[in-house]
């Protein structure tokens, strides 16, 4: 069923790039600037959609092994990620229950059994269950089992793993995913590796996010790195507030090569797996991919990203995932060739760009910014971040219930 869809929306793909159209929106959609310079909205946002929807924090890649695991901080939630024997994923919040210190480093990935809270030592298994107490005939008498770290929903699929940072939270990851991660799954990842990774600083994260949801500056922000001839146009598919880009065109680049397929020529079962996810897959509210070749290998860009503690401020953590490790030093050179030029392109041009421009909408003297009907990922995307941030949980439950339903029908 999901190779079904991607051939139909390469199909879509193709008879738009021979006819020379695109889908628009509508109508130019208006969001008003305040959008990314306030900041009470920021931190409500934060609250709403960081601290309340699901999140992707990890590929699977980054915790292949049982005894994996790794800490990270998002939107002031310590949190600890953590693979079992049996291979699932455990969830965790990073704050040991005697006097809420973390009990892993933040930052930090490695593999271990057990956690020990380095301040009173109360340890901890790898699943949250409290095993030990420092001198317990001096603490006092203490029910181990009503105090172990506390658990969050944590949803593995398409080698890719979410977590809800909301103990009590009702909403069903797999219906907030709308059906996308069975497209997702086309990528392979959950056999990939991760090659690389690294962390940037960036603009307000929906000044950032916009970049990803937007060919129609290719050709003009990266001149100098994509080419002045690259296209500048995209077409649009969503599954509830998720997203695929895509270039309508009726070629494709050959894997590895700078050979371009004709994919009139291939019928529905010779379709190359590259040209069925070509494009960039975006997950609300955070999440980019993007494939790449470097190294001898196929290799993906997926970039997470999260808020900062100011209004101007994000955080990308790039993560260069590939369907092999490269073994030889010119693949490894290779792989990191391609790393290296993917974050000076986002860095130096987009990130630098979304700066200089949340700089300048700070002047308050500029009262809406404009999505075309062309930029129709980021009209969808400011729709659904007002949205759900208004939303109360209720709702929440019942907008993703019918749209996993619509998709499933």
């Amino acid at each position: 069923m999901s190779r079904d869809q991607l051939i139909a929306m390469t199909r879509s793909l193709i008879a738009h790039g021979e006819a020379g159209t695109i889908e628009q929106a509508d109508d130019v959609l208006r969001v008003p600037a305040s959008a990314y310079i306030d900041e009470d909205l920021f931190e409500t946002e934060k609250k709403r959609i960081f601290r309340r929807l699901p999140l992707m924090v990890a590929p699977s890649c980054e915790l292949p092994e049982p005894g994996d695991y790794k800490a990270m901080e998002i939107c002031g939630v310590p949190l600890l990620l953590t693979r079992q024997k049996d291979g699932s994923v455990t969830s965790l919040l990073n704050m040991c229950a005697h006097r809420g210190n973390p009990v892993a480093a933040t930052g930090t990935t490695g593999n271990a059994t057990r956690f020990t809270c380095g301040y009173h030592g109360w340890t901890f298994k790898s699943d949250g269950a409290l095993i030990g107490i420092s001198d317990p005939k001096d603490f006092g008498s203490i029910d181990k089992a009503a105090n172990c770290l506390t658990r969050f929903p944590v949803y593995e699929s398409a080698g890719l793993i979410w977590t809800t940072l909301d103990p009590a939270s009702q909403l069903s990851i797999a219906d907030y995913l709308c059906g996308y991660d069975s497209l997702l799954d086309a990528f392979g990842f959950s056999d990939w590796t991760l090659f690389s990774q690294r962390t940037l600083e960036g603009p307000n994260w929906k000044t950032a996010y916009d970049g990803y949801l937007d060919f129609y500056h290719l050709p003009i922000l990266h001149k100098d790195t994509f080419g002045a001839d690259f296209f500048n146009r995209a077409n649009f598919f969503a599954w509830g507030p998720h997203q695929r880009l895509s270039n309508p065109s009726k070629f494709a680049q050959k894997t590895g090569s700078d050979e371009m397929l004709d994919l009139t020529a291939f019928s529905d079962d010779e379709l190359p797996a590259d040209a069925l996810v070509q494009g960039v897959w975006t997950i609300f509210p955070h999440i980019s991919i993007a494939s790449f070749y470097g190294g001898g290998q196929r290799g993906a860009l997926i970039s997470q990203l999260f808020p900062g503690a100011d209004v101007g401020e994000s955080f990308t953590t790039q993560y260069y995932v590939m369907e092999n490790q490269p073994e030889t030093p010119e693949q490894v050179a290779s792989a990191h060739e391609q790393f290296d030029f993917l974050e000076t392109v986002v860095r130096d041009e987009d990130y630098a760009t979304g700066k200089r421009q949340h700089d300048a909408l700070r002047s308050g003297l500029m009262k809406e910014v404009l999505f075309g009907r062309n930029e129709g990922g980021g009209q969808v995307f400011h729709q659904w971040v007002d949205r759900l941030t208004k939303a109360s949980d209720d709702e929440l439950k019942e907008i993703f219930a019918g749209e996993q339903r619509q998709a499933a029908e």
